[in-house]
């Protein structure tokens, strides 16, 4: 292990919350990183959907690029530019997202006596690929905060699941090892002073000779 630790019974016990606390923690990220990873799908399903869509609007506009030479008095780049793109933001897997609502243009003045036909349908295809190019870009937007919070989750996981959690069971493991040494050898030494006591008190008491009391012989009276 990189981090040194204490092999002591509180030691122990820290490594032991902090293992339980791991595990409890990894099957929320793992289901957290499940949803985020299908709602990036999601994501690029409509990204993927969004983009054809404006690649049809694009080549259905493409017929007027030839008569946009010709202003006729109408400025339709001002008037085909998104004032605002409306969107509200979401909560996803715990990631605030921006959700595309639409856009909205300034209103188009002009006099449809004084100006060629063609400019309604300019207007009209060339707002549609604004629109379009817009949902694409919101959606751009959302899948980057999604892959961000996932790869930040994924990491995570990855740290629980192959640093942290081996880390605590190894930590336990050697901790558990050596106080287990300590208490053989406390068990052993207290078998080898027992030893010792014993074989001091047997010295003392059992090795001398006890002296019986001298007998006292009665001489007859005279």
């Amino acid at each position: 292990m990189a981090q040194k630790i204490k092999l002591t019974r509180p030691e122990l016990k820290r490594q032991r919350d902090a293992l339980q606390r791991y595990s409890r923690y990894l099957p929320m990220l793992k289901l957290k990183q499940q949803q985020l990873q299908m709602m990036v799908r999601n994501v690029v399903a409509e990204m993927r959907e969004a983009q054809k869509l404006t690649q049809a609007a694009r080549e259905k506009f493409e017929p007027y690029r030839a008569v946009l030479v010709d202003r006729a008095g109408v400025d339709v780049k001002s008037l085909c530019t998104p004032q605002t793109v409306r969107t509200h933001e979401e909560n996803v897997a715990g990631v605030v997202v921006p959700i595309y609502e639409g856009v909205e243009f300034s209103t188009a003045l002009y006099s449809l006596f004084a100006t060629p036909a063609w400019v309604d349908g300019v207007i009209r295809d060339l707002r549609e690929l604004r629109r379009r190019e817009a949902h694409y870009d919101v959606l751009q937007r959302e899948h980057r905060l999604l892959e961000r919070e996932l790869t930040k989750i994924i990491q995570r996981v990855n740290l629980f699941e192959k640093v942290k959690i081996p880390d605590c069971r190894e930590a336990i493991r050697r901790i558990r090892i050596h106080l287990g040494d300590e208490m053989t050898a406390g068990v052993g030494r207290a078998k080898i002073a027992k030893g010792k006591l014993t074989r001091s008190e047997q010295t003392v008491y059992g090795g001398s000779e006890v002296l019986a009391p001298p007998i006292r012989k009665e001489v007859p009276a005279e």
